[in-house]
């Protein structure tokens, strides 16, 4: 009697019991290398047109703080024309006198991002977390009615 008996089975071939990892790691590495190379691509930004939305009503105070962007770059704050530099001392002192206070951010279609950015930092570095953006309706989407 035999204590192990032997590998082969019929026809002389060895029956094997165990899985092959081997394929298994050469295609998880490959992934690996795909994602890697992939991922900082992902984080860059692409030029786009931002398609027209129908964003609804924002509930606002009676009296927000409005600045409006004009397309000529200009700067108001309620109407009055501002510097974009005395902006942020402005905001920092409304801040301070109504610290529940709303803003509300108009800018014309044609100014670019970054100055629209440039005013939202302003806004964000005077501690203002109320922040609202105006948009005009979409033209042709069936509004619902207001209760």
């Amino acid at each position: 009697m035999a204590l192990n008996p032997s590998p082969k089975a019929k026809g002389g071939r060895v029956s094997l019991s165990e899985i092959n990892v081997t394929p298994m790691v050469d295609v998880m590495l490959v992934l690996l290398i795909v994602f890697m190379v992939s991922a900082p691509l992902l984080q860059q930004g692409i030029d786009v047109k931002l398609p027209k939305a129908d964003a609804g009503n924002l509930e606002h105070d009676e009296h927000p703080v409005m600045i409006t962007v004009k397309s000529n770059r200009s700067v108001e704050l309620d109407g009055r024309t501002v510097n974009l530099d005395d902006l942020g001392n402005r905001l920092t002192t409304l801040s301070r006198e109504k610290p529940d206070s709303q803003v509300l951010v108009q800018a014309d279609q044609d100014v670019s991002y970054g100055t629209v950015a440039k005013v939202m930092a302003k806004v964000k570095k005077a501690n203002i977390r109320r922040v609202g953006l105006v948009t005009a309706p979409e033209e042709g989407v069936a509004r619902p009615a207001s209760p």
